[in-house]
């Protein structure tokens, strides 16, 4: 089965075993959870899209390892076209979904370790590009849901993992078997875990002599004996557990995520893909970033459409949407949306092959979209914020308004221009507070901020990849410093 339906996707979730934990108590059915189901919503759309005819080139493609139609978000990126399909698949379903569908880090994470695993094998001989296949061609086979997972909890960040008073703020390496090897920590803020079939483990950062333990990459099953699920907290997260959806918003998609706890897993060797490589720790860590900053021009504008045209409907249930002042705001919004996806298809085309042959986005590139993107959703959020008026935070609930004894009064008091209801205004208020609040986590803001990296990450990479020594050449020659370029001969 190359190609899940939505609702495949649903049913296999309910074979996993998985141990979630949420409110201090061991969730039995997550699937049917009220806080859980609307991030699986999310991905389940993922799987509907691939079946629509109309979105067949951007939500799937033929697999260069099994010959089979397989969803995108397993695939390998084989050309730039690969890499815009991409972004332009997560605007779509950005747009759909108004949140975090939450499939992109497992992806991103897959072409990471699959042109890492081809070098490494150069160098060292190993054989985990051959492991790493084999894997792959299981996952897309399957269809399954990958969860990336690199971030680690850290501990000390001034020390290196090997030097960390508790040697489990970073996952190691605990044993090393005939069979396999078992390993121990915990990886924090991970996107779409509980959701997810499988996880794809990679070391967080560039790893130095003596942190051998710490340069793992493996995958292994999410209902894994010793893996653990802490379900994050989402603002005003328990609304979803009240009747009535108004509140909530976004009520039918959001986003999840979860502190992943590994004690003591044990991995067979067939799924170790790195084990103790220091010196390709960093190259893992780099591609998937650049995967990842560039994924962040598809998805965030998608979600920034919702978020302006929700707004732009609140202009028109004022009657505002023509004054000079509300056009110029909205303006505005459209172009830091079309600025943020015009960084991700830039990058895209501008990628280039890895010795695997698989693609990469320009690093770069990558990178200056992920650092927009910690800027220009908190001036979107701002302008709707702005645009939308005070009731944003201040509207009664969805019991007042069904209330027999003052709902007449929220219907009466908050009735829009013309023919716009109370319950058309709460509800696209309540849409709009979700979104810039985080009620469908991640929130768009904060997520913007400090996912795939913070902004400090990305100014890092900036400094690496901008060619000084070349613009300095430039501008000497172009001062008379150095000999300036001859015209004629």
């Amino acid at each position: 089965m190359a190609l899940k339906t939505a609702q495949q996707y649903i049913d296999s979730l309910r074979k996993l075993k998985s141990d979630v934990w949420l409110f201090g108590e061991r969730i039995d059915n997550f699937v049917d959870h009220p806080i859980v189901r609307p991030s699986i919503n999310a991905i389940a759309l993922s799987y509907k899209v691939a079946h629509e005819p109309e979105y067949e080139d951007l939500a799937t493609t033929t697999s260069t390892l099994t010959g089979e139609k397989i969803n995108r978000f397993t695939s390998l990126f084989m050309s730039t076209d690969d890499l815009v399909k991409k972004v332009k698949l997560q605007r779509l379903l950005g747009q759909r979904t108004g949140c975090c569908f939450q499939r992109c880090v497992g992806m991103d994470a897959i072409n990471a370790v699959f042109s890492t695993t081809y070098e490494t094998d150069e160098k060292h001989k190993t054989e985990y590009h051959a492991r790493f296949k084999e894997w792959l061609k299981y996952i897309q086979q399957n269809d399954l849901c990958v969860q990336g997972a690199m971030t680690d909890v850290k501990g000390d960040r001034a020390l290196r993992p090997s030097q960390q008073p508790d040697p489990d703020m970073f996952v190691h390496i605990v044993e090393r078997r005939k069979d396999g090897i078992v390993i121990r920590g915990a990886k924090a803020h991970q996107t779409g875990s509980v959701n997810s079939h499988e996880m794809l483990i990679m070391p967080t950062l560039t790893m130095r002599e003596g942190d051998e333990d710490y340069s793992v990459c493996c995958a292994l099953p999410s209902d894994s004996k010793g893996v653990h699920f802490i379900y994050g907290r989402q603002s005003c997260d328990k609304r979803k557990l009240e009747k009535g959806d108004i509140d909530v918003g976004n009520y039918q998609f959001g986003g999840q995520e979860a502190l992943t706890v590994l004690d003591d897993v044990f991995v067979p060797w067939k799924r170790v893909f790195m084990c103790g490589e220091t010196d390709f720790s960093g190259m893992v860590v780099e591609r998937f970033a650049s995967y990842h900053r560039q994924s962040y021009g598809g998805c965030k504008p998608g979600i920034g459409d919702v978020l302006v045209g929700a707004t732009a409907a609140m202009t028109d249930y004022n009657n505002v949407a023509k004054a000079g002042h509300v056009r110029d705001k909205i303006a505005e919004m459209n172009h830091l949306i079309e600025t943020l996806h015009a960084c991700g298809l830039a990058a895209s085309t501008q990628g280039t092959k890895t010795k695997a042959g698989n693609y990469q986005p320009d690093i770069l590139l990558a990178n200056v979209c992920k650092m927009n993107v910690t800027r220009y959703p908190y001036e979107l959020c701002r302008l709707a914020e702005d645009l939308a008026g005070g009731a944003l935070v201040t509207i009664p609930s969805e019991c007042d308004l069904r209330s027999p004894e003052v709902g007449k009064y929220v219907q009466k008091y908050f009735k829009g221009a013309g023919s716009v209801s109370a319950e058309e205004r709460l509800r696209m208020l309540s849409l709009i507070n979700s979104m810039t609040f985080g009620l469908t986590a991640p929130s768009y803001r904060t997520e913007s901020m400090h996912g795939a990296g913070s902004p400090q990450a990305q100014k890092v990479m900036i400094e690496r990849q901008s060619n000084m020594e070349q613009k300095k050449k430039l501008a000497r020659k172009l001062a008379g410093i150095e000999e300036r370029e001859k015209l004629t001969d």
